[in-house]
């Protein structure tokens, strides 16, 4: 009796020995991935880490992410397992603080011609400036720069760059501007900076834009890092200064106010906004800033709470804000925020056909990491 006892107990420490084993085996090649194991059906996985401040990632037309980080790096990364498939360095971006290698859309026959627009800062003649350039990727490589803008004025901050490519007959490239910390630049429209612009692919200006000959479609915007199509309505997020962040549906030829007006038009506002046919915001931050960046349109049934609403990321307490629209697209019904304070500040997000949702940090230090998102918590 006491033999099989002592037999049983042997067994079950040999069985647990051997477990333990394989669980360690298991975490370790997650950890060669870069990965955290999913457990249960856990809500985010990191695919990816030791990122240096990526600014734009994107869900290409092959399944995988390509990103851009702000010393100059682009990469095309396999959300399976985080394996870096492609990678090309700018050679002219600099960074400086916010600026260097920032906004990134790839064209929509991306699989065809190969082409991909690219804004960064870099020096012309000595001095800082932001350009938007297309590459054609071909044979594991990226070659034949083509100039489209340049001489957009570049800082340490507000510099915009975001893209987005419309999906019709003849596409646009949309691009947002900062500032470059220069507050005389966003009521001009015959200056580059404080603006959204609206361009044809090959870098020529559409004849229906509002002002002629002129890449400027709206103007008066201080720092929009957020950029997003939905249901034909362009959307942009926007940096206030210490209050006012700002979501905005974007006109064509509409002034948005800065500098002379913060958020909604109130108080000594109100004239130069009636004045100057000032757009007002669909949501602003009130008395304080989030530090709003990436946008995009959730349409997938995988996180069904998501559905048909705009995600907004956060530096400022580093959050996914879910913005709920009115029918029409142009109120904000309801906000909600989800992972607050998880990973520290997030630059920008995109989400997969299948509807995962994949987020970029913004902290520095070669601590980024690119996560997926697969339900909310």
């Amino acid at each position: 009796m006491r033999q099989d006892i002592a037999s049983t107990r042997c067994n079950f420490i040999v069985m647990n020995r051997t477990l333990l084993s394989l669980l360690i085996t298991f975490l370790c090649a997650s950890c060669r991935n870069n990965q955290l194991p999913a457990i249960n059906g856990e809500a985010t996985r990191v695919v990816k880490s030791g990122l240096n401040f990526p600014w734009e990632i994107i869900w290409g037309q092959d399944d995988h992410i390509w990103m851009t980080e702000r010393d100059g790096r682009i990469s095309c990364i396999d959300p399976s397992n985080g394996n870096v498939i492609f990678s090309f360095r700018i050679p002219d971006a600099e960074s400086n603080n916010e600026g260097g290698l920032l906004g990134m859309a790839l064209d929509p026959n991306f699989s065809q011609n190969g082409f991909l627009y690219i804004v960064y800062d870099y020096r012309k003649a000595g001095v800082y400036t932001e350009k938007l350039v297309r590459y054609t990727y071909a044979n594991n490589a990226l070659n034949n720069p083509v100039v489209l803008i340049d001489g957009i004025k570049a800082n340490s901050n507000h510099d915009g760059s975001r893209l987005w490519i419309t999906n019709e007959a003849s596409p646009k490239i949309f691009m947002s501007t900062g500032d470059a910390l220069d507050q005389t630049l966003p009521q001009n429209v015959n200056a580059l900076n404080g603006k959204i612009l609206r361009i044809n692919l090959d870098g020529t200006i559409p004849a229906d834009n509002p002002f002629s000959n002129n890449p400027v479609w709206s103007y008066g915007h201080r720092n929009p890092q957020g950029l997003v199509m939905a249901n034909n309505i362009l959307y942009s997020s926007e940096h206030g200064p210490d209050i006012e962040d700002e979501l905005n549906v974007i006109e064509e030829g509409r002034n948005y106010g800065w500098p002379n007006v913060m958020g909604p038009c109130d108080g000594g506002e109100v004239s130069f906004c009636s004045t100057n046919n000032v757009k007002e915001p669909i949501w602003s931050s009130g008395n304080s800033t989030l530090a709003v960046c990436g946008l995009d349109y959730y349409a997938s049934d995988l996180i069904p709470e998501w559905k048909n609403s705009l995600l907004m990321l956060t530096l400022k307490n580093a959050s996914i804000r879910q913005i709920k629209l009115s029918a029409d697209g142009h109120s904000v019904i309801e906000m909600q925020t989800y992972f607050k304070d998880r990973w520290g500040r997030l630059r920008d997000l995109c989400i997969s056909p299948a509807g995962k949702v994949y987020v970029c940090t913004s902290n520095g230090g070669n601590n980024d990491v690119l996560l997926e998102i697969s339900k909310p918590e």
